[in-house]
C-alpha cells in the first residue's frame, strides 16, 4: 500500500499527525490546538521575527528533504532572534503544501522544526501556527524570544570598535554552488543529491546549505558581553555588514584574509557583531575594525568593495537556474 498523500486526509487529521511530532516539547502556558498560543514572557520584553522559505528561491525539493527543511526553517528565524541578543521561546509555523505531497514529509519537516529548536534553542518550540494547501510549497516561520537586557540593534557600532563575527562564514554558499553545479540535469532541472560522489569536506558545505547551524546560544552571550552591534550573516557578510554600517553611520573595514565566499556567501547565518576593543566573548573572533563613515560603508583591507556583496532576491533569482 503507497504512503498517504496530503490529498487523502482531512485538515483535522494531518495536524493529529504533526501534533505528534511535536508532543511534549510545549513550553507555553497554552500549546498548540487552540485559537492562539498564550506564552509565559519573563522580563515581558518580546521579540518577535518572521522569514518565509520558498520552494525555488529558497529550497529545491531534490535537494532538500522534509526534516532538512524543517531544521532550516527554524534556524534562521532563530538566528534573527539571536542577533537581538534575546533567548527563543517559541515558534508559529505556517505551512503551504501541496496535496500530492507525501504525509511523511510533513512529518519530517515538523521533526525537523523540533530538532532545530531542541539543539540550537533548548527550551524552546513550535506552539501553533498555520496549514494551508498551495500549488508551491511555502514554511512561513514566526520566532519569538525575551531578552534579559536591552536589545542590540543594529545602529550601535562605534568609532574604534572591533568588528567580529561567530559561527562560520562560507561553507553553505560552498555547498549550494555544488548543488547548482554537480545535480542538475541536462536541462536545468535539480536532482537528486548522490552524497557518495562528495569529499568529506564538499558533504560539509552541502549540509551547512541544507541545515544550518548557527550560533543561537552566543546571541546573548554577546549581549551581556557588551556588543553595540548585531545582526546575523543571511545574504552575504559584505551585504549584510553594510546595513549595520549604514543604520551606525560608520564604515566597516574587514580583513583582507577573508576569500570571497566569506564576504558575499550567506546563509550561514553567522553572527556579526560590533564591541569595545576589551569585550569581545570566548566563541567570537575578530574581523575587522569600526572605522569612520568614508565614502563606502564596507571596505576589505581599507579598499572599497565593489559589487553587492550578497545575495538580494529580487535581483538574483532566476527561474530558469531549475
Amino acid at each position: 500500500m503507497s504512503e498517504p498523500r496530503v490529498r487523502d486526509l482531512d485538515e483535522a487529521a494531518l495536524l493529529r499527525r504533526i501534533f505528534a511530532v511535536l508532543e511534549g516539547s510545549s513550553t507555553a502556558l497554552v500549546g498548540p490546538g487552540d485559537d492562539a498560543a498564550v506564552l509565559a514572557v519573563p522580563g515581558e520584553r518580546l521579540v518577535a521575527t518572521t522569514d518565509t522559505l520558498v520552494h525555488g528561491p529558497d529550497f529545491r525539493l531534490a535537494w532538500s528533504s522534509g526534516e532538512d527543511l524543517g531544521r532550516k526553517a527554524a534556524a534562521v528565524n532563530l538566528a534573527d532572534v539571536a542577533a537581538m541578543g534575546a533567548r527563543p521561546t517559541a515558534l508559529l509555523v505556517a505551512l503551504a503544501v501541496p496535496d500530492a505531497m507525501p504525509v511523511t514529509f510533513v512529518e519530517d519537516l515538523a521533526r525537523g522544526l523540533r530538532a532545530a529548536c531542541d539543539e540550537l534553542a533548548p527550551g524552546c518550540a513550535i506552539e501553533g501556527g498555520d496549514l494551508t494547501v498551495s500549488d508551491t510549497l511555502t514554511v512561513a516561520v514566526t520566532a519569538l524570544g525575551v531578552l534579559d537586557g536591552a536589545p542590540v540593534r543594529r545602529s550601535g557600532a562605534r568609532l574604534g570598535e572591533i568588528v567580529a563575527v561567530a559561527g562560520d562564514l562560507g561553507p553553505a554558499t560552498r555547498g549550494l554552488r555544488i548543488l547548482f553545479d554537480r545535480f542538475r540535469g541536462p536541462d536545468g532541472t535539480p536532482v537528486p543529491m548522490d552524497p557518495s560522489v562528495l569529499s568529506d569536506a564538499e558533504r560539509s558545505d552541502v549540509v551547512a546549505q541544507l541545515r544550518p547551524t548557527p550560533p543561537i546560544a552566543l546571541g546573548p552571550v554577546a549581549a551581556r558581553a557588551g556588543a553595540t552591534a548585531m545582526m546575523d550573516v543571511s545574504d552575504g557578510l559584505v551585504l549584510d555588514a553594510t546595513r549595520l554600517a549604514d543604520a551606525s553611520g560608520v564604515t566597516l573595514d574587514l580583513s583582507s584574509s577573508l576569500d570571497d565566499d566569506a564576504l558575499t556567501g550567506g546563509e550561514d547565518h553567522a553572527l556579526l557583531a560590533t564591541f569595545p576593543a576589551d569585550a569581545m566573548p570566548e566563541g567570537f573572533r575578530r574581523i575587522g575594525t569600526v572605522r569612520e563613515r568614508g565614502a563606502c560603508a564596507v571596505t576589505v583591507g581599507r579598499v572599497p568593495f565593489s559589487g553587492r556583496g550578497g545575495w538580494d532576491p529580487y535581483q538574483d533569482w532566476d527561474a530558469a537556474r531549475g
